[in-house]
């Protein structure tokens, strides 16, 4: 989902590490039933506070889990990694699981600020599919729990683009100066440009940066929209034709009209990892481990895939989803090549202020 800027993720992070080193969230099931009953093995408390993305957990998930357990859930939503660790700092709520991309698990693995999972409370962990078990940021999934893998992809209104697009080299012409959505992701940005120049996206160093500062500097002023919340609406809106957006964005393009083309592109895809994972002292351990395992069930997976189409980590689920919805291009790409970005530490804070220079000097 949405990504943060650097050097505000470094603040956030330093923040976090300030805040959590000075002190240390039976009834008949409303969402249909999958591997059994939530656990009632440890006493867990009446409320659950749950801080994650925004539009990413359907309502009937939240209300079947409430009704089976009796835990009421408080469902407070960020647009960033950036603004969830700003609320972790304030420390006003005591949250009991959170919702950070692979790279931050990465960063509060190393500094220690989240609880390690009880396996044996989350026998529905058994569901994830293998190949992303034991990715970079969490080998085995100690500490997060895959909620949904998205990739960064091209969609192309085919009635407006009738050059062939395969790639970002494609998208970045100035035949399309103002008619392009990208998102508004300083390292997204920096990514595709490292991988249309054969470069690993975290090798971040200022002979990298240097090579595709000129890249960028074209880049940036052909795009007339930046948008990582609903880059799907400029082009819904017929504002642009063309987009560099994430795959569930642009599932729900693919499936509101077939005039819109899903693009993997040819310089390679960037995988992200969005994940449940529980902050360290968080009140209610034990109904943080029933909800991520209810929420593992292959029905109640189902209905989150059915509402935000990225590609669902949760093999028993996939095999409830439609032939259509399997076959959805953006939301199950054939990608032979493929990334995800680790933590890079201070180099974030240099990638951010190159491509925020380029911005405001673009205007």
């Amino acid at each position: 989902m949405k990504r943060i800027g650097g050097w505000l993720y470094l603040l956030a992070i330093a923040a976090v590490t300030l805040l959590f080193g000075c002190g240390e969230k039976k009834n008949q099931q409303a969402a249909p039933a999958g591997s059994g009953s939530a656990q009632a093995a440890a006493p867990a408390l009446k409320e659950l506070n749950l801080f994650a993305w925004s539009e990413y957990i359907p309502d009937e998930v939240i209300a079947g889990f409430t009704k089976e357990t009796g835990i009421k859930v408080n469902y407070e939503t960020y647009g960033s990694n950036e603004e969830m660790l700003s609320k972790l700092l304030a420390g006003g709520t005591k949250y009991d699981l959170i919702q950070p991309s692979e790279y931050v698990i990465e960063a509060l693995v190393k500094q220690g600020k989240l609880e390690p999972l009880d396996h044996a409370k989350v026998p529905n962990l058994k569901n994830i599919v293998a190949d992303v078990r034991d990715m970079p940021h969490d080998p085995g999934l100690k500490y997060s729990v895959p909620w949904m893998v998205g990739f960064v992809g091209i969609v192309v209104n085919t009635d407006k683009v009738k050059d062939p697009i395969k790639g970002f080299k494609d998208v970045f012409q100035d035949k399309y100066k103002g008619r392009i959505v990208a998102l508004n992701d300083n390292r997204e940005m920096v990514a595709w440009a490292l991988m249309q120049e054969g470069i690993d996206v975290n090798q971040i160093t200022p002979e990298n940066l240097a090579k595709v500062r000129p890249i960028l500097e074209k880049w940036v002023k052909l795009v007339k929209v930046f948008d990582s919340d609903s880059p799907k609406t400029a082009m819904l809106n017929g504002d642009v034709d063309l987009g560099v957006m994430w795959s569930g964005e642009g599932a729900i393009l693919v499936n509101t009209d077939k005039k819109f083309q899903f693009v993997v592109p040819e310089e390679g895809a960037r995988q992200y990892i969005d994940n449940l994972a529980i902050p360290k002292g968080a009140p209610n351990l034990a109904g943080a481990h029933l909800f991520i395992d209810y929420t593992l069930r292959p029905e109640v997976s189902k209905l989150i895939s059915e509402k935000f189409p990225y590609t669902n980590p949760n093999g028993e689920a996939r095999k409830l989803l439609s032939e259509a919805e399997l076959k959805n291009p953006a939301s199950y790409p054939d990608i032979k090549t493929k990334q995800t970005f680790r933590d890079i530490g201070k180099a974030a804070s240099d990638l951010d202020k190159m491509v925020t220079d380029l911005k405001a000097a673009s205007n």
